[in-house]
C-alpha cells in the first residue's frame, strides 16, 4: 500500500492547522510574525482547488483507458477532493455564521 500520498496529506493538513493557529514552524525559525488570515485562507482554497483538479484529471485518465491510471489511486483522490471542498464549505459556513454575529451585535 501507498502511505506516501497519506503521509503528504497529514504533513500538509499539520503545516495548515500550525499556520492557522499562528505558531511559527520550526524551519522558520525563531522570529513570531503575524498570520495574515486571507493569506490563510487563499492558501487553503488553492489546496482544495489543486486537490480537485487532481482528482479529476486523474478520473479522465482512467476514464480514457490509460494503462498507467490506477482505480484505487482515482477513488482514493476522489475522496480527498471531496473530503477537502466538504471542509472548505464547513470553514465557509462558519464564516458567515460569525459575519452575521458581529454584524446582529450592538455598538
Amino acid at each position: 500500500m501507498d502511505t506516501q500520498g497519506i503521509d503528504q496529506m497529514l504533513s500538509l493538513l499539520r503545516a495548515s492547522t500550525a499556520q492557522a493557529t499562528g505558531r511559527v514552524s520550526e524551519a522558520q525559525g525563531g522570529e513570531e510574525k503575524g498570520v495574515d488570515f486571507a493569506q490563510v485562507l487563499q492558501n487553503s482554497i488553492s489546496q482544495v482547488n489543486q486537490t480537485q483538479q487532481k482528482a479529476e484529471t486523474m478520473a479522465a485518465n482512467f476514464a480514457a483507458g490509460d494503462s498507467t491510471a490506477n482505480l484505487h489511486e482515482v477513488m482514493i483522490s476522489l475522496q480527498k477532493a471531496n473530503i477537502s471542498f466538504q471542509e472548505m464549505v464547513q470553514v465557509r459556513n462558519k464564516l458567515v455564521t460569525a459575519y452575521h454575529d458581529v454584524m446582529n451585535m450592538s455598538v
